[in-house]
């Protein structure tokens, strides 16, 4: 994979990439119809064809009758905001790569082609996990489930009035996702030796965000997400440190990273699976029941269409949590910390900066 360079902001703007583009033309479509439409159909103009795109849609009347408590349901418009944010995400990543990751990386002395796209992978992990990892426990703050108060996720079901962060949260964390997966299938990052796994992976968070979405178990949703993206953040620190050969800060947070993500993926996911598996009857009773059109779907058998994903994510994890425990190890007898995932990141992937220093 070649790295080009950047030939200045305006000149990106003018002539870049094609996410760029796709977004920027509905953002101007929008102004265009915003501006111009009430002046051309004097009272009550339609909204803009654009809107569902770039914002999200279905507003419900909301159950509290407060005008500043909005809420809103899901609808088959959400399909064009995935779609719309699937290509912001393009976007995002490219730009944090290239006006971000890489400059840090060779302003470090990185030069390795292989090595500096695995900076900028996990810089962008860093960027990404940081801020959905912080708005998904903002989120959770403001829902009878804080921290993990599981039972809520089943009283007072369905919970098909969401309110704006939480669909908006869930939708562009759908998008996120189905970028990923489109980017490993692709294979725009060189695949690791877990490619597989990470594949699978991908494809059954995106299972449990539609599953969830569509029964109406945003709640769960949530925390799931929670549960993943705050590990994931302190993973990436921990390897980024790693192509800085910052040796001793690279172990201390490692092993703050085992920590994390013991506690989140591990003890908190199976908290979630024995609320599935246990709390499950406290649905309301008239809850119990598959009809789609009133926003209800739980039958007995939907129990174990929450519980599976769940399950096998749990699964995944733990296959992950066994190539932890081993780098744990060199680092407890002071072996060398490589990820078992990789084929290029070793000895190799010092960067050359640090190696002309010890060769001088």
């Amino acid at each position: 994979m070649l790295l080009p360079k950047s030939r200045g902001f305006r000149n990106d703007l003018k002539t870049g990439p094609f996410s760029l583009r796709i977004l920027l033309l509905p953002i101007f479509l929008h102004i265009i119809w915003t501006l111009f439409t009430p002046s051309l159909i004097l009272s009550h103009p339609p909204p803009s064809p654009l809107s569902p795109l770039l914002f999200i849609s279905h507003p419900t009347p909301s159950p509290t009758d407060d005008s500043t408590d909005p809420r809103y349901r899901k609808g088959w418009l959400d399909l064009l905001f995935i779609a719309y944010y699937v290509v912001f995400f393009s976007f995002v990543r490219q730009s944090v790569l290239f006006r971000i990751c890489y400059p840090i990386a060779r302003y470090c002395g990185i030069r390795k082609r292989e090595t500096l796209a695995r900076f900028g992978e996990q810089g962008y992990a860093i960027f990404y996990f940081s801020f959905f990892g912080a708005w998904g426990l903002r989120i959770m703050s403001r829902l009878p489930t804080w921290w993990y108060n599981c039972p809520h996720f089943w009283i007072d079901y369905p919970h098909w009035q969401m309110t704006p962060g939480l669909k908006r949260y869930y939708l562009m964390q759908a998008s996120y996702w189905c970028h990923q997966l489109i980017v490993l299938v692709l294979r725009l990052e060189k695949p690791r030796k877990d490619f597989k796994e990470l594949v699978a992976h991908h494809i059954v968070t995106l299972w449990l965000i539609g599953w969830s979405y569509g029964i109406n178990l945003t709640l769960i949703g949530n925390a799931v997400y929670a549960s993943m993206d705050i590990p994931d953040f302190f993973f990436a620190m921990s390897k980024l440190f790693n192509y800085l050969s910052w040796k001793r800060t690279q172990n201390i947070m490692f092993i703050i990273f085992v920590g994390v993500w013991t506690y989140f993926r591990h003890y908190l996911n199976l908290v979630m699976l024995y609320s599935v598996y246990t709390d499950f009857d406290l649905i309301p009773q008239s809850a119990r029941s598959f009809e789609p059109r009133k926003g209800v779907w739980m039958v007995w058998w939907v129990k174990w269409q929450i519980f599976t994903p769940l399950l096998l994510l749990q699964c995944l994890n733990l296959f992950w949590y066994f190539l932890i425990c081993r780098i744990l190890w060199r680092v407890v007898t002071g072996s060398s910390l490589k990820d078992d995932r990789s084929d290029d990141e070793g000895e190799d992937d010092e960067p050359s900066a640090l190696k002309k220093k010890k060769r001088s």
